[in-house]
C-alpha cells in the first residue's frame, strides 16, 4: 500500500507485534479468534500480480464479504499501513498453500514458496465486530466454546470478476433475539469488517441444510430459543479461488488470522 505510515498506538504495536512474534517462533499456532481482543485482524489472499488486478475487482464488486483492509507492493511480504515488521510469510497460525485451485499444503511458513511477483491482500475480519459486541454484553458462542467461528457455503451468488466468482460463505452466530437486534445495530458500524448480517433465521433459505456440519470451522451449541445469525465471511475469497484456479496461491486457514497493529474501533464508522 502506499502512503504514510499511520501512527499507531503504541501500546497496540507492543501488544501485536508480541503476538506476531509468538506465531512467527510457533509457539503460537492456533485458531486466532478470542486473541487480543481490540486489534483487527484480517484475512489473508496472496496471487501472482497477473492475477491480482481481477481480484482486486471482485474485492470491489462484493465489499460485504471481502473488505480490503490492506493491498502489499509486488513481491513485499511487509505490509506498514497495518502493523510494524509484518511479514507475511511467517505471521499467521496457519496457510493453505493452492495450485490451479486445488489445495496442496496446509503448513505454518511460506517462506519456501515465496515469489517476487506475488500481491497480498488483507481482508477485514469478523473477530473486530465480534469484540465490539462482547464489548455490549452480547455473547460469542464460539468464543464461550473455545474453538472457531462456523462458516457455510450459501446459494447466494457473488458478483463476479474475471474468473473469480462463486458462493458467499457466511459464518453464524446464534443469538437470543433481542441480541440479534443489538447485534444488527453493532455491527452496521462495521463496514470494513463485513457489517450488517446478511441473514437472520431459517438457514435453509440461503441454501444450509444442517448447521451442525460447517463447510469450515467448528459446529457451536444452538439453543432452541435463539436465532442463527449469519454475516458475509472473509472465507468466501477461497470459494472464489476454487473457481477461478489461478496456477498459484497463498491463502489463510480458516481461523488462522493475521494479527495487526490497529485497533478495532478505528474502523468503525460514526
Amino acid at each position: 500500500m502506499q502512503g504514510a505510515k499511520p501512527d499507531f498506538n503504541a501500546d497496540a504495536a507492543q501488544r501485536g507485534a508480541a503476538l506476531r512474534a509468538r506465531i512467527r517462533s510457533g509457539e503460537l499456532n492456533r485458531h486466532t479468534s478470542g486473541l487480543a481482543d481490540d486489534l483487527v485482524q484480517g484475512n489473508l489472499v496472496i496471487l501472482p500480480s497477473a492475477d491480482a488486478h481481477n481480484f482486486l475487482l471482485y474485492c470491489q464488486r462484493n465489499p460485504r464479504p471481502c473488505p480490503l483492509i490492506g493491498v502489499g507492493e509486488i513481491g513485499d511480504p511487509a505490509m506498514p499501513l497495518l502493523g510494524q515488521n509484518i511479514d507475511l510469510r511467517t505471521d499467521l497460525p496457519r496457510y493453505r498453500v493452492w495450485r490451479d485451485g486445488e489445495l496442496v499444503n496446509e503448513c505454518e511458513d511460506v517462506s519456501d514458496v515465496w515469489r517476487k511477483d506475488l500481491v497480498a491482500f488483507v481482508i477485514g475480519c469478523s473477530f473486530s465486530f465480534e469484540w465490539a459486541m462482547r464489548l455490549e454484553g452480547v455473547p460469542v458462542r464460539h468464543i464461550e466454546q473455545d474453538c472457531n467461528v462456523p462458516m457455510y457455503q450459501t446459494n447466494i451468488e457473488t458478483r463476479a470478476a474475471g474468473a473469480f466468482g462463486g458462493p458467499l460463505v457466511v459464518s453464524m452466530r446464534p443469538l437470543l433475539a433481542a441480541d440479534a437486534i443489538r447485534a444488527v445495530q453493532i455491527t452496521s458500524r462495521f463496514p470494513a469488517v463485513h457489517g450488517a448480517p446478511i441473514h437472520i433465521g431459517d438457514p435453509a433459505l440461503i441454501g444450509i441444510s444442517d448447521l451442525s456440519r460447517p463447510d469450515y470451522g467448528d459446529a457451536v451449541n444452538v439453543l432452541p430459543n435463539e436465532l442463527p445469525v449469519f454475516w458475509a465471511c472473509g472465507v468466501t475469497p477461497q470459494a472464489a479461488l476454487k473457481r477461478a484456479q489461478p496456477s498459484f496461491c497463498i491463502t489463510h486457514a480458516p481461523g488462522s488470522m493475521l494479527i495487526t497493529d490497529l485497533l478495532n474501533h478505528q474502523l468503525a464508522s460514526n
